[in-house]
């Protein structure tokens, strides 16, 4: 199951947009989150459960029990409406969201480990403009076509340890690698103009380094409350710029002109710091709320500075379960909902791009008698744009994730 499922997200985890905000940066950032925190809005600083995997904050895996082996994975399926001025359009994308597993290294040590996207591109847009006319008066219209696809990708390992009872670190270090292409061309339907072709693409193979901390306090028998913090190291990456210019005859077809420019560690990545708390109400009824903040304005593409914005994220999220020890199904069920709100990293022409807005809600089913989970939730999601011209975006997501929970450690004794 783990070969099959993680072939089909290295062949699928780039397919998974239409939008063309992809076009700027490194594409639309993916959401990190397992789908148990999906449905809450999104929100993982503070979350803290022995039976469900949470790679946002790597000291909660010390969650995780002597006895237990989870396996995660989730996939998307999706249905998005583009809308500019009058001119509508639909798009329909699947992707694999994540693969994961955990369980317990020593007393007091955690391992997970699995396979996150990072950022994905893939669109596929045009528009023709008039641009003048010939000796004749006939009109020459220049038809540019933009197209892009690829992708940031992730492979990480990662280890919790509990110092003190109610106190825990972690840390994920990460493998990111992947490509990115984004195209222009410009074609005339004068055959006596010469059409264009511009290429920029990206190619990035570096590490990624996540720590994180997680604080617990009991108040009474009943009442928990989870503290959590997270810090990405940014840094520049191991990656390579290329920026293909090409011009060709509109007759013919044939080249003409053609330079390639190569940038080394052209690229970073940004700083990100987030921190979360979650109440937990007798095992039943968990709220929480998460900031994160990405300093995407220091960071360098194509050796330039200047390119994005800093991104904040606010998340808020419940989850309750009428009786999780009740035999009744229906009261062991986890019903969940949450929204969010995030500010955009990459600027449109020099301006600040489009804000996201999100709502969620989704269920936790268990599974016959044992503690796998099959998490299933819907997402709202609308991207607006602050200038009056630009692309609004809408969205409605199906997400499935799937918590394998094993007892692959038990000790028998026999007498």
């Amino acid at each position: 199951t783990c070969f099959v499922m993680l072939c089909a997200m290295l062949a699928f985890a780039q397919s998974g947009t239409n939008s063309p905000y992809t076009r700027y940066g490194f594409g639309q950032l993916s959401d990190q989150s397992f789908g148990h925190s999906k449905a809450m809005g999104g929100i993982s600083y503070g979350l803290r459960d022995g039976f469900q995997i949470n790679a946002s904050n790597p000291a909660s895996y010390t969650a995780v029990d002597s006895l237990t082996f989870l396996f995660d994975a989730g996939l998307s399926l999706q249905n998005a409406n583009f809308k500019e001025g009058a001119v509508q359009t639909n798009a329909k994308n699947s992707t694999v969201d994540y693969l994961a597993m955990q369980f317990r290294l020593f007393k007091k040590m955690a391992l997970s480990a699995g396979f996150l996207p990072y950022s994905i591109v893939g669109y596929n847009m045009g528009q023709t403009n008039e641009v003048g006319s010939d000796d004749y008066n006939n009109p020459i219209q220049a038809s540019d076509t933009y197209t892009g696809d690829g992708g940031l990708q992730q492979v990480f390992v990662g280890l919790g340890y509990k110092v003190f009872e109610n106190l825990s670190v972690g840390m994920n270090f990460s493998y990111l690698y992947g490509n990115i292409t984004h195209s222009v061309a410009t074609v005339f339907n004068n055959s006596n103009a010469f059409s264009s072709l511009r290429t920029d693409k990206i190619k990035v193979s570096d590490y990624k380094l996540d720590l994180g901390v997680q604080y617990t306090q009991d108040f009474g028998e009943k009442h928990k409350v989870n503290l959590g913090a997270v810090y990405s190291y940014g840094h520049d990456m191991h990656s390579t710029g290329y920026k293909y210019k090409e011009t060709f005859s509109s007759q013919t077809s044939s080249i003409q002109t053609q330079t390639v420019d190569s940038i080394q560690n052209a690229f970073s990545l940004p700083h990100t710091f987030g921190v979360g708390a979650t109440y937990v109400y007798n095992n039943r009824l968990t709220v929480g709320l998460d900031y994160t903040l990405q300093k995407w304005a220091d960071i360098k593409f194509f050796n330039q500075q200047g390119a994005f914005n800093d991104r904040k994220k606010i998340s808020f999220g419940a989850e309750f379960v009428p009786n999780p020890t009740h035999r009744g199904y229906l009261n062991r069920i986890k019903y969940r909902i949450g929204a969010y709100y995030s500010d955009p990293y990459a600027k449109v022409n020099g301006n600040e791009g489009a804000r996201e807005y999100g709502a969620s809600f989704g269920f936790g089913f268990p599974i016959f008698r044992n503690k796998s989970i099959l998490n299933i939730s819907g997402q709202y999601i609308k991207v607006s744009p602050k200038f009056k011209g630009m692309l609004e975006e809408n969205y409605l997501k199906v997400n499935i994730g799937l918590t394998f929970n094993e007892r692959w450690f038990m000790k028998w004794r026999v007498e």
